[in-house]
């Protein structure tokens, strides 16, 4: 029989529901290959009871008649999805064995249609990162490799256990969230497919928070298909969260495969940044060819707020997530470190719970919305949200459809390459993702090609508010083209 693990999404479907194979044999498979891939730390948790169970209570409605959108799919959740009695701890120290009550809307859906739960994936803790190096679990290895060389890769953050999983074959799917650039980047880095979906298309109740009003929840898949097939179950409405849009979902895979002729695709002339390697540049104009000759036309565009996106999201993140974390004492659930007074005890407590780096971008929140401080940095930076906004309005009200972008500024790095000295070299590889987080739109990492070392890299598209089915039918376009990736095993 042909390698479980390595059909896509859509083909395993297909097979559960013929009956050519069942949902336990495709879940053994994958705590097989899960087992065999711990060298990656991409799972922090395995749940095998709970993933059979889920497997074999799918078998047995699928040998009634009823098949359910992902009956019987082996997935994996990121670990800042509360799981109903199962550990979450959004890879951070303080959170101890939180094990929650509730479940989040976003993967209760995912359940209500048939997914099977293989584990919790790493990521980097409180999702603050772009590498996956800051987790209290340890650092996730991407399955890429350089070509000629065994020296280990970051996947990407902060969803670099969702990425390094399901380009490992470790999943059909899992969930991201994306607050920067957090399920883009790692997708670019791994040779997979990452959707941040519209601010709002899904419910954030449930998912632990590192800044509202720029996180977002979405899919992982190794292919565009699989993508949309994910994406339908995790969006709607939800009346627990506010931010949550009364829209209705639309059947995001019958968007792909459609034409794209005629649409107006934005290339945007601040993202020729200073310094671009050839191979971004040349990945670039290869993808607008690409989008040409199926018939869509190139615009050149300008958002000139780009430059500000950067320094900007750099105090409303921080800003909202000292905000956020306050909620950590030690007091209500959690790890607790005593005492003599309760000053202490939560100083205690945050000292030995948080890790270096939240520690620093609570401090930069604490600081930037401080008394005297608040106008000067956060409610400025508030304001260029707004431009940053406008910018994109103005473009697509003149009639295009989405933008094309490179998704990352570089292939994977090497795990310790990067941050150690300067935190802000970090910080710019979320240069061409954070503009979507800034202004609430949906964004798609498409793989698109390789680097002159053999690792992949991938093209973004940025769409209209709600438009995510046109993300799909460019992102099959691009996925064509380019044809697909897969590391070579070394694990």
């Amino acid at each position: 029989m042909t390698d479980l693990t390595t059909l896509t999404l859509a083909d395993a479907r297909k097979g559960i529901a013929a009956k050519t194979f069942t949902s336990l044999e495709l879940t053994d498979a994958h705590l097989s290959a899960m087992e065999k891939a711990r060298v990656l730390n991409a799972y922090i948790l395995e749940t095998p009871e709970q993933a059979r169970v889920q497997a074999k209570a799918a078998d047995a409605k699928i040998a009634k008649g009823e098949v359910a959108p992902l009956a019987g799919i082996p997935l994996g959740i990121k670990d800042l999805f509360a799981t109903q009695g199962v550990r979450t701890t959004a890879c951070s120290k303080i959170l101890g064995d939180f094990k929650p009550q509730y479940e989040s809307t976003v993967t209760s859906q995912l359940w209500r249609d048939g997914a099977v739960m293989l584990g919790k994936l790493n990521n980097d803790e409180f999702a603050m990162g772009s590498s996956n190096e800051t987790s209290a679990f340890g650092n996730v290895v991407n399955p890429w490799r350089r070509e000629g060389s065994d020296a280990k890769l970051v996947p990407g953050g902060s969803s670099g256990g969702s990425a390094s999983a399901v380009a490992a074959n470790l999943c059909f799917g899992a969930t991201g969230t994306d607050t920067g650039g957090s399920i883009r980047q790692p997708a670019a880095f791994t040779g997979i497919v990452g959707i941040k979906p519209t601010y709002g298309r899904c419910s954030r109740w449930g998912i632990v928070a590192f800044a509202s009003s720029l996180d977002q929840a979405g899919p992982f898949a190794r292919n565009v298909r699989d993508t949309s097939i994910l994406m339908r179950s995790m969006a709607g409405h939800d009346p627990k969260d506010t931010t949550s849009v009364d829209k209705p979902v639309p059947d995001y895979e019958a968007a792909v495969g459609k034409s794209v002729k005629g649409m107006r695709i934005g290339i945007p002339k601040e993202y020729r940044i200073d310094g671009m390697s050839n191979e971004i540049e040349q990945l670039w104009t290869k993808g607008a060819d690409w989008l040409k000759a199926a018939g869509a036309e190139l615009v050149e565009i300008s958002l000139p707020h780009t430059k500000y996106a950067l320094p900007a999201y750099y105090v409303v993140a921080p800003a909202e997530a000292s905000s956020n974390l306050a909620r950590y004492d030690g007091v209500r659930y959690g790890a607790r470190v005593n005492g003599k007074t309760i000053s202490e005890m939560y100083e205690n407590t945050r000292a030995a719970g948080f890790g270096p780096e939240v520690r620093r971008r609570i401090m930069i929140g604490t600081y930037v919305l401080s008394a005297g401080y608040y106008d000067a940095y956060y409610l400025r930076a508030q304001k260029v949200r707004t431009l940053i906004k406008k910018d994109f309005e103005d473009v697509f009200a003149k009639g295009v459809n989405a933008i094309l972008t490179p998704a990352t500024p570089s292939a994977a790095f090497g795990i310790g390459e990067k941050g150690s000295a300067d935190p802000i070299e970090m910080y710019l590889n979320d240069i061409f993702t954070v503009t979507v987080n800034m202004a609430g739109l949906p964004g798609i990492a498409v793989p698109a090609g390789k680097d002159k070392q053999g690792l992949p890299l991938g093209l973004q598209l940025i769409g209209r508010p709600f438009d995510e089915e046109t993300l799909f039918s460019l992102g099959e376009v691009i996925e064509q083209a380019a044809g697909h990736f897969t590391p070579a095993k070394w694990w």
